[in-house]
């Protein structure tokens, strides 16, 4: 996808032009930017070359790079300056932590994407898979706004440049301690290298964070205590703070101890690095001066596998109470070795989290390390399960012993509050995977995978969900539990299908299959023959499908499972409806519309009335199919069935066409168009470009038509689907023919004829028919 999604493609109707855009829609303001750094102090320079970009208090656009050091105050200075101008940028801010020198894993663009999609207002069922989809449609919604972005802590060039806006109206600040040279050199970035404070700085720093906590202290000693912490923002504020915390010990002794304690590591290090040192002894002598159990704590939050975390598994960490641990927590806090940067969400600064992990590698004996690391893994799991019951209510439990009574699990008390938790905790639980399979705890790895399918699967995140359904099938595997192989290979094979890796999906699958009645387990044989027939329709081997679809009907016959039930017969109806066995599809659809009310379950009941709309309009029951494409939009509406809602208006538009209405017709492959534009899914986009073709015809505007289907050709030609591409082309070929143009169709005739080349089904023979008769 490519352009603005504010670009506008005429279309004129009957009665007046209709505009392929996205409206006027008041569009959220986003305030991302965490607090500002209290006590900031200088770096007046610097603070002068931001402020340059600014014109006329008129935000102009750019891109800066600040660069610096670890601990020398990167991030401090583009925060406390995008709060000073935040004014210029009416449209929002936007902030992400990259964490590019995390000992951990980074954050991708994708996943930066996802986050500020969602906070420029898209719907997750809106967002697309695929990074470049995601770039696109946030260049798109930007095009128009004035916001301000801070990527902060990026690592390499290929983290940022999709994240970048196209519009000049947007400034962005970056901050690394990469020179990120690419940036410069091809995308027109500005770098301002930033230095240790100078001595003067430094101690006006160290003067600000300390005024009111302790009577002045001398020049001089200040001065010495700067040096110590080699002038570098992050050392200086620890320091002060330890200083702080002690207004009746004279600084001197606070030096001296300090001193002491840089000898003990210069003996240490065999290292050339006079700022990492310095850096390093600061935190040990303010590690030192820790309480016990803060100090205990501290390291053991080194052990968790994720960046960010919140109270609840900190206190499974500790093996306490959440109450007892809020307490620790604000005590890290308060000594400045630990930020909250929301309410009960908590993290370190990189090197901070890298020192943490070595003290607890020093002074946890490996049996207490793997303790710490168990209670919150387990934490994590059975948290997990809580939340997937109230999320997916429907599907069958993961198998799960009682949580450990040092892990305790996080309660909700609605599937809001259930989603909420997954969407702060989503980074975690794939790092949580990670850790449990490094660590041997494979029945938590396979099983927090598998959990996590039954939410990955109306999300999509495939980078996350390979990831875990291989490390999960792969701790099934080590375990020899074949339950949880079975789980982990529907998954992946979900992952494949859903991502169009058709091959991938029908082995794994097939093997899938094989498992579950190795194991005798019948609901799981009925699923894995369910999805090969989707794989099957998805490849227009219709009979194939058909069959694999009353295999899997048997089975839940069988087991009087009403949900599956219902979604078989929807399938059986699709297959059906393709077979061009019209009456047998909207029974089976009906029967679907049936189990699927009784159960209450609207979302697919307004996917059963959809398919059941498509075999009554072609039965010429026109009344009965509006009825059903209807309910179904309701449903949509009421529910904020974004996506499915945006595809179900195609149907509304094929059935007011048969209806003599290509003008509404039109108007609902409007709707659609721009839906599918926003959400990203290509496909559907050329699906609803090449309605509207079809409308226009109808509407005798031949050329018009011509236009929306070769836009729609295009789309298909570049995503690959064959059949709908020859659909396409025959639409294009009869509008040629109504504007007098049938000499020019030949090459698109044959173009048509190899795309349907390897499929043999009733709707190809009829489509192979009319390219005949076109020809």
């Amino acid at each position: 996808m490519s352009g603005s999604a504010h670009d506008v493609v005429q279309a004129n109707a009957v009665h007046g032009d209709i505009h392929f855009h996205g409206g006027h829609t008041r569009h959220p303001v986003p305030s991302q930017l965490p607090g500002d750094v209290s006590g900031f102090v200088n770096r007046g320079h610097e603070r002068r070359v931001l402020d340059a970009v600014l014109d006329g208090g008129a935000a102009a656009g750019g891109l800066y790079v600040i660069t610096g050091t670890a601990g020398v105050g990167k991030t401090s200075l583009a925060l406390h300056w995008a709060h000073s101008v935040r004014r210029h940028f009416p449209d929002g801010q936007l902030y992400v932590n990259l964490r590019g020198y995390d000992p951990g894993v980074p954050v991708s663009a994708a996943q930066a994407l996802d986050r500020f999609l969602r906070a420029l207002g898209l719907p997750r069922e809106r967002i697309p898979s695929a990074t470049d989809d995601r770039s696109a449609l946030f260049r798109s919604l930007l095009a128009d706004r004035r916001v301000l972005l801070v990527l902060d802590n990026a690592a390499t060039v290929s983290q940022v440049r999709p994240l970048l806006p196209a519009t000049e109206r947007c400034l962005v600040l970056i901050t690394s301690r990469s020179r990120l040279s690419g940036l410069v050199a091809r995308d027109g970035a500005h770098r301002l290298l930033l230095d240790m404070l100078s001595e003067r700085d430094a101690v006006d720093l160290l003067r600000a964070v300390t005024s009111g906590y302790r009577s002045p202290d001398k020049d001089e000693d200040l001065v010495e205590l700067a040096r110590l912490c080699a002038r570098l923002p992050l050392a200086l504020r620890i320091a002060a703070e330890r200083a702080s915390s002690r207004p009746l010990m004279p600084l001197r002794e606070l030096i001296e101890d300090l001193r002491d304690e840089s000898a003990l590591w210069d003996a240490l290090t065999v290292e050339d690095d006079d700022e990492s040192d310095a850096v390093r002894t600061v935190f040990a002598w303010s590690y030192r001066a820790l309480p016990e159990q803060a100090a205990r704590l501290f390291r053991l939050l080194g052990l968790h596998p994720g960046p960010e975390f919140g109270t609840g598994v900190a206190a499974a960490l500790a093996g306490t109470s959440t109450a007892k641990v809020r307490r620790l927590l604000d005590s890290l806090v308060g000594a400045h070795v630990l930020e909250q940067h929301a309410q009960g969400r908590f993290q370190f600064h990189d090197l901070l989290r890298v020192y943490a992990a070595q003290q607890a590698v020093q002074q946890e004996t490996e049996q207490d390390r793997a303790a710490a690391l168990g209670r919150a893994l387990d934490h994590y799991v059975h948290t997990l399960a809580g939340a997937i019951a109230l999320i997916a209510p429907l599907d069958r439990p993961v198998p799960l012993d009682s949580a450990p009574s040092d892990a305790v699990p996080e309660q909700f008390g609605d599937r809001d509050s259930a989603f909420a938790w997954y969407e702060r905790e989503q980074t975690n639980l794939v790092s949580a995977v990670r850790s449990a399979a490094a660590g041997g705890r494979h029945d938590v790895a396979w099983r927090t995978a598998a959990l996590l399918r039954s939410v990955y699967v109306s999300q999509n995140p495939f980078d996350e969900w390979f990831e875990t359904a291989r490390i999960g099938l792969s701790s099934a595997q080590a375990l020899g539990d074949q339950r949880g192989v079975a789980e982990l290979l529907d998954s992946l094979g979900k992952a494949c299908l859903q991502s169009q890796r058709l091959d991938e999906a029908a082995a794994t699958h097939t093997e899938a299959l094989r498992v579950r009645r190795e194991i005798g387990d019948r609901y799981g044989e009925g699923v894995a023959t369910n999805a090969l027939g989707l794989i099957a329709w998805r490849r227009r081997a219709l009979v194939e499908a058909r069959r694999r679809f009353a295999e899997s009907l048997v089975v839940f016959d069988e087991l009087a499972d009403t949900r599956w039930q219902a979604l078989v017969r929807t399938n059986i109806g699709m297959a059906d409806y393709d077979r061009l066995d019209l009456d047998a599809a909207a029974e089976a659809l009906r029967e679907a519309v049936r189990l699927c009310e009784q159960r209450g379950d609207r979302a697919y009941t307004g996917n059963a009335l959809f398919y059941l709309a498509m075999p009554l309009r072609e039965l010429g029951e026109l009344d009965a199919a509006r009825a059903a494409i209807d309910r179904a939009l309701v449903i949509a509406e009421e529910d904020a069935l974004v996506a499915w809602g945006a595809f179900w208006l195609l149907e509304l538009a094929r059935i007011r066409r048969a209806q003599g209405d290509p003008g509404e017709a039109l108007a609902a492959c409007q709707r659609s168009a721009v839906a599918q534009r926003q959400i990203g899914d290509r496909n559907r986009e050329a699906a609803a470009l090449d309605g509207a073709g079809e409308a226009y015809r109808d509407l005798g505007r031949f050329e018009d038509a011509a236009k929306f289907h070769r836009r729609a050709i295009a789309i298909y030609r570049d995503t690959g689907d064959r059949w709908l591409l020859a659909n396409a082309l025959a639409n294009l070929i009869e509008a040629m023919r109504g504007a007098d143009a049938p000499d020019a169709t030949a090459a698109l005739v044959e173009e048509a004829s190899v795309a349907l080349r390897d499929f043999d089904d009733p709707r190809v023979a009829r489509l192979r028919l009319r390219l005949v008769g076109d020809s």
